[in-house]
Formats: structure tokens, C-alpha cells, sequence
């Protein structure tokens, strides 16, 4: 996948994980520097995590100044113009699942380009995209989402395995990346809605 097009999806997908983190910021009601903080953890966390991973250093998400205008221009946005408080979570699901499915795809194909096995652009994959959030709900003061019953990860997993797949074939492309990140986007939010999860322990006392 060329450079450009993986700076496109790079920066899109920063925004709308900037747009979640800052929506859950406003939802805790932190000031404008607390919402921006989360807003731009959140969307830059899993592209720091993936370039340390790969050898990239320093992260490009720190050499490049869009990914810091982007984030921050997002979370002021959401600051100013949040919807009504009752809407904030389906935004902020909503968003969280674009970011994820966007990062996993970046991740992974930014793995391989860098000429990570598969199996190990698969788990950069998976990294890039839950990292920001787990940080955002960490900031927050919330379990992470990847860690509760809802199918988080394994959504990331699918998507970061269809680039994987892609590029073995030989046919990796914007084509693929797309289907990976709708994929991903798309299981996500059919969880969400049908309240689909992992099985978690049975008959564990309440404290």
C-alpha cells in the first residue's frame, strides 16, 4: 500500500479516535485542556505503540505536525459543539469504532511494509488499534473496553487478518484496506447493537 494512502487513513483515523476520546472527555466534564488531553491520547496511543514496535523512532505521529493540529483541532471541536449529553455514548462508540477499524488496518499494513512476518503485523494490527482507547478509558477512569465482554479485539483481529490475507495473495490495495476497516467497523457495531460478547467466568462472587 503506498505511503500516501496510508497517511490518508493514518490522519482519518486519528481524527475520529480524536472525536471519541474527546467525546468521553466531555462526558466526564473536563475543561478544555482535559478533553483536548484525551482526545489527542486517544488518537495518537496506538500509532506511538505501532512505530516503537517497528522500529521507528522517533514515532512518526511525533515528526509529522498534522497528527497534533488534527487531534487537537477535533477535540476543540468536540469541546465547543458536543451534542446533548444523552447522545455522547453513540458518539462515542460510533467514532471508536471508525478509529478502530482504521487504525488495524494502518497498522498492519505499515507492519508488513516495514517486513514484520505476518503473524506479527497482525498483532502490531490489533495493538495500533486498541491502544488509544485503552488509554482514553484509562484516562477516564473506565475499565477498558477490550477488556469487557463486549467484542472488541476480535473485530481488531479480523481486520488485521484480512490485510494480512491480502497481501499474501498478492492484491493488497485501498480495495482490501477498506473491506478490512468496514469489516471491522461493521462487527463492532453489530455487537453493540445485538449485545453480542466473549464469555466471561461463571458463578464468580460479587465483592
Amino acid at each position: 500500500m503506498s505511503i500516501a494512502l496510508l497517511s490518508v487513513f493514518d490522519l482519518v483515523g486519528v481524527f475520529v479516535f480524536a472525536l471519541a476520546g474527546a467525546s468521553a472527555g466531555v462526558a466526564k466534564r473536563l475543561d478544555i485542556f482535559g478533553v483536548v488531553v484525551v482526545g489527542a491520547a486517544s488518537a495518537i496511543g496506538g500509532g506511538l505503540l505501532r512505530d516503537v514496535l517497528i522500529g521507528q523512532t522517533p514515532p512518526f505521529v511525533l515528526r509529522d505536525w498534522r497528527y497534533l493540529v488534527v487531534s487537537t483541532a477535533a477535540s476543540v471541536m468536540v469541546f465547543y459543539f458536543h451534542p446533548q449529553v444523552s447522545r455522547l455514548r453513540r458518539v462515542v462508540l460510533l467514532s471508536d469504532a471508525a478509529g478502530l477499524g482504521l487504525f488495524v488496518v494502518t497498522g498492519t499494513a505499515k507492519a508488513l511494509d516495514a517486513g514484520v512476518p505476518a503473524v506479527g503485523a497482525t498483532v502490531i494490527g490489533v495493538l495500533t488499534g486498541i491502544g488509544g482507547g485503552v488509554i482514553r478509558d484509562l484516562l477516564t477512569g473506565e475499565i477498558p473496553v477490550v477488556l469487557r465482554r463486549e467484542i472488541y479485539a476480535l473485530a481488531a483481529l479480523l481486520g488485521a487478518g484480512t490485510v494480512v490475507i491480502a497481501d499474501g495473495l498478492g492484491i493488497a490495495g485501498p480495495a482490501s484496506a477498506a473491506v478490512g476497516a468496514a469489516g471491522v467497523f461493521g462487527i463492532r457495531v453489530l455487537a453493540l447493537v445485538r449485545r453480542w460478547s466473549a464469555p466471561t467466568p461463571r458463578d464468580v462472587p460479587t465483592t
